[in-house]
């Protein structure tokens, strides 16, 4: 069995990467960094390290890989002779694979393949293989999107791994915790499909989607904004802040009251799906920068993603926000110049003013009661951001 997985980095390494090759699969990671693209070339194998207390670690054999750029017609013949297409590149970077990926399925198609074939996007995002697939059909000519139709399927999947940002003297090591869960959407899938060990298929994947992402996602952003006005470096020093740490819960208590009330998921049981994620943030054995988790404030900040989308279904739930809009506040405060998006949003703030700002990346009118509560913070957060910073930095 032979499976294609877009994007060798820490989450295609020590994530998606581990369990293809556990279940089975001859894996091929396709990758931009040349370098690490020759390492799995010449060594065919990797290590990954629990940060947990025992740091066990397993060796990753079998695996090869291509280089996107050099290797483009190599690509597309490996994806042409897979049985599963597997991406962790970034939502953003899905448009640039679905060419080649196209191409691979063209070719699969013409020589008159009648496998099926599951190709499954690994993203942050809710919808991302659908998103793949939107991609990659506009590349297909409409005889190939008809056998494609038939053939080719792109159930979404929800994923969740903290894998922080890490460096080694072996380039392909990787250090991950200990958690994950994978589930994939079965009901859109063809008959017959193999499992992939480790991965949990369901037939209804929206509350895994959102659980995951207003949880983890909304969870971590959370406590990267706030620990990043309070002067913190690291997720783990945030997190020993007993103060900001009871502000991340409350936060993930009204994405937890959207999530029960919509879902019917179990409070008690979600409670304890919250104490569990904050434990994770805490995790001794993990170094993950604030600068990192609350990177591209913009995309979080959209309609759609982890902060206003909870907020905005409390609100029409008639549910609280209030520590939501925190959250938000503390994305427009973030002003890390290294983070192009970051740059941008404190310049749109500088030239437009907030409010418009606010209702530009949000889409929240200006007078909403969210738009309103997300001002009131933003202001009573600013002198609290200076002083905290100065303080920590004379410390």
């Amino acid at each position: 069995m032979k499976a294609v997985h877009f994007g060798a980095g820490n989450i295609g390494r020590g994530f998606i990467g581990l369990l293809l090759s556990q279940s089975g699969y001859e894996v091929t990671f396709v990758d931009v960094n040349e370098r690490v693209v020759r390492e799995l070339q010449e060594r065919g194998e990797y290590t990954v390290t629990l940060a947990s207390e025992g740091r066990e670690t397993v060796t990753v054999r079998g695996v090869t890989a291509l280089s996107s750029a050099l290797q483009r017609e190599e690509v597309a013949a490996a994806v042409a002779n897979s049985h599963l297409i597997t991406t962790a590149v970034g939502v953003s970077i899905l448009k640039h694979i679905a060419d080649v990926i196209a191409e691979g399925v063209s070719q699969r198609l013409s020589g008159g393949s009648t496998e099926p074939l599951h190709i499954i996007a690994c993203e942050n995002a809710i919808g991302g293989s659908a998103q793949l697939k939107e991609l990659v059909y506009a590349k297909l000519d409409e005889e190939t999107r008809k056998k494609a139709d038939t053939l080719i399927a792109f159930p979404n999947a929800a994923v969740d791994r903290i894998v922080p940002l890490q460096q080694h003297e072996d380039i392909l090591k990787v250090v991950v915790e200990p958690f994950y869960e994978w589930v994939v959407d079965a009901s859109q899938m063809i008959p017959g499909y193999k499992k992939v060990e480790g991965a949990l298929y369901v037939d209804n994947l929206e509350p895994y989607i959102e659980r995951k992402l207003f949880t983890v996602n909304t969870g971590h952003c959370s406590a990267a904004y706030l620990g990043y006005l309070r002067g913190y470096d690291t997720i783990q020093q945030a997190m020993e802040d007993e103060e900001l740490t009871a502000k991340v819960r409350e936060v993930l208590e009204e994405t937890g009251a959207v999530l029960v009330h919509k879902h019917g998921l179990d409070p008690k049981e979600h409670s304890k799906y919250i104490g569990k994620n904050l434990e994770r943030f805490r995790n001794p054995a993990l170094t993950d920068e604030v600068s990192r988790v609350g990177r591209s404030p913009i995309r979080k900040l959209s309609p759609g993603d982890r902060l206003v989308s909870p907020a905005m279904q409390a609100y029409e739930r008639d549910l609280s926000f209030t520590a939501l809009a925190r959250s938000m506040a503390g994305a427009l405060l973030f002003d890390v110049k290294e983070d192009p998006e970051a740059a941008e949003l404190q310049a749109t703030i500088a030239e437009a003013g907030l409010e418009a700002t606010i209702t530009l990346y949000t889409g929240i009118p200006a007078g909403h009661e969210i738009h309103k509560a997300v001002l009131k913070h933003y202001n009573d957060l600013s002198p609290v951001h200076a002083l905290k910073r100065d303080a920590l930095k004379r410390a």
